[in-house]
Formats: C-alpha cells, structure tokens, sequence
C-alpha cells in the first residue's frame, strides 16, 4: 500500500468529465482524456474547436479571462486537482511551461532571458545561473549558435532562433510538462525542422503537449494526436493510427482535408 502512495499516477494529466466555459458560451463539453508522461501529445482541429483553450487550462492561464471557468469535472496533474485550495497557480506555471506561438522573448540580453525564470524563483548564485543558462541553451540547440552573443539583445536572434530561445528559457525554471502552442505556425520551413528535432528530443526530459494546425507536424512529432471539433473530443489515439485510420469519419474528413 506504501507503495502506491509514493508512486506518481500514471498519466502526467488526467482530465475527467470536463465542462469549460467562457461566460454563457460553452467551449468544452464532457471531457475526458489522459496524457501520458514523456510523451508528445498533439491536439488537432479547426479554429475554434477548443484546443487551445484545454491547453490553457493545463496551467490556469485562463483564469486571466473574465468568466472563463471550468464548470463541471476536474484536471489533475501528478494526481492533484489543479483547482484546489492548496494548489498556488504560479507554482503551477512554473512546473507546466508555455511555448506561445509567436515567440516573445523579453526585451533583455539572451543571457539575461534565460536567467529571469531562476533569478524570480530566489537564485542570486553567478555560477549557478551560468550554469543553468547554458544547459537551457544546450538543451535547446541553441548554445554553439549563441555563446558568443549572451550579452546581445535576443531580438537580433532569427525568428526560429527566438522561438528556440523561449523553449529555453520555460526549460531554465525545471518543469515537468511543456505545453506548446502552435510553436512552428510563424516559421518558415527551416526552423520549422528545428524546432519539431528540439521538440522530439525534449521528450526524453519533459511531457509535451502540442496544438498545431499542420497534419504534417502533429503526425511527425507526436506519439498520440486528440482531434476536436465543437468543444467535443471525436477521437484520441496513437497518431499512427489517427492518421492512417481513423476510427472516426469526421476525423478522417478533417485530416484529408475535406473540412475545416
């Protein structure tokens, strides 16, 4: 019995009979959905489905939107409700990291990015933010790219430069889950390729949960694709299947393109 008390649940997110809702307007509808850990998750659908806004629930940026709420059901990480009184939503952001879609890098040096995360939660240690900036910056790819130019503004980076950057500064503060939306949709194809290499290898290390538009992507990067539309979720599998045969009609109208 010991043993289960101390060993993490089996999913790094467990979403059990969820409504979400911004004021009257229901966006999500009886939810249900496990995620597993060091795995990439893809959510797909049309505009307006509700995927970004179940990504936004996984680390409470919704609660920033007047009358959003969950209404109905819960969302546990490492097995505890995120909602509960005893969970502080900063701690939470900082343990499941956000990758936007458009890269926003602070208006600071590329050291000083990546060292604002560790600087916030108390580390004042020269050699220990040394440390952790450059093994961000290995972490994502970036370090050989940039090691000369710490002191540089990161707005002089390349776009796909600076999305690298923003995975690296969510790395710096230690998460567990990565949450990433539509990370690739601003870059051209390129650092699109760089960005999905990062994503696959951050697998080993974190739980990754990605939105994205791009068939393409979610069938390359991820290991189980979740297809929405209308606030339901029609199908969650793993994406070979998903993308090969689909059990659903509406998912394979969607993902040949037929719709949405």
């Amino acid at each position: 019995m010991s043993s289960n008390a101390t060993s993490p649940p089996p999913h790094a997110i467990e979403v059990r009979e969820m409504d979400f809702s911004y004021g009257a307007a229901v966006a999500l509808k009886n939810l249900n959905l496990n995620i597993p850990r060091h795995e990439i998750t893809a959510f797909i659908g049309p505009s307006g489905c509700g995927k970004s806004t179940l990504l936004r629930c996984f680390n409470r940026m919704n609660d920033f939107i007047p009358g959003a709420r969950v209404t109905r059901g819960e969302i546990r990480i490492d097995g505890t409700e995120i909602h509960s009184p005893e969970i502080d939503a900063v701690e939470l952001r900082r343990r499941v990291g956000m990758v936007f879609q458009k890269s926003n890098p602070f208006p600071r040096s590329i050291y000083e990015n990546i060292a604002y995360g560790p600087r916030i939660l108390g580390e004042k240690r020269k050699s220990v933010l040394d440390e952790t900036v450059e093994k961000a910056l290995r972490g994502a790819a970036l370090w050989d790219e940039v090691k000369d130019r710490l002191p540089e503004s990161a707005f002089g980076l390349s776009g796909g430069q600076q999305q690298r950057l923003c995975i690296a500064r969510t790395c710096a503060v230690d998460p567990e889950i990565i949450l990433m939306d539509e990370p690739c949709s601003a870059l051209d194809p390129i650092a699109t390729a760089r960005v999905e290499e990062l994503i696959l290898e951050l697998r080993e290390s974190y739980t990754i949960v990605i939105v994205t538009h791009n068939m393409q992507q979610a069938s390359r990067v991820s290991d189980r694709t979740a297809f929405f539309y209308l606030g339901d979720l029609i199908e969650y599998d793993y994406s070979s299947k998903i993308f090969s045969n689909p059990a659903q009609r509406r998912t394979e109208e969607y993902i040949t393109g037929r719709f949405g």
